[in-house]
Order: C-alpha cells, then structure tokens, then sequence
C-alpha cells in the first residue's frame, strides 16, 4: 500500500483552510484519510498559528515509508519546521 502524505481542503469559499493528512496513494482530494495529522491556514497573519503539524506522528509516517507531496515539503521547509539537512560536499580531484 503507497501512502502519501498531503493537503486535504476544508474551510468556506475565500477563506480557505487546508488539512494535513495521510492517504492511500489513490485516494481522492478530499476523500477518507488515514490519519490527520495537522492543518494548515494560509490567511493566518500570525506564524506560529498559520501551520500546525504533529511532528511526532509524522515521523512517525515516514518512517513506515509515506512520502509528503511536494507542496507539503515546500510548505514545511518554508515554515521551518524541520532543519534542513546540510548538503554533502563533494570533493575535487
């Protein structure tokens, strides 16, 4: 079973507000998640309320072999959520 990590829609029209959850790879958008894990509300002015995410649980998803979207890890490296691994340094001959 492929398991994805991703954005799930809710909130009203304009005002928009975005779960994050794990699903089967071929869930639907919006349909049944396995887990939530967080939200996420981009009108929020103040930082620390505009992203919530409990990082134990997921890790947790990680390591059993989920893989957030692409979206969530631009939306969690901007947050800063999680340090940023340093880049390994090749050496020159």
């Amino acid at each position: 079973m492929a398991v994805r990590i991703r954005l799930t829609r809710m909130g009203r029209a304009n005002t928009p507000a975005w779960r994050v959850a794990v699903f089967d790879r071929l869930t639907r958008r919006d349909g049944k998640y396995l887990e939530m894990l967080g939200t996420y509300f981009p009108k929020e002015t103040r930082p620390e309320k505009k992203l919530s995410i409990d990082i134990d649980r997921y890790n947790h998803w990680i390591s059993r072999g989920a893989v957030p979207t692409e979206a969530l890890s631009r939306l969690l490296k901007h947050a800063k959520t999680f340090e940023a691994k340093p880049a390994e340094k090749v050496e020159k001959k």
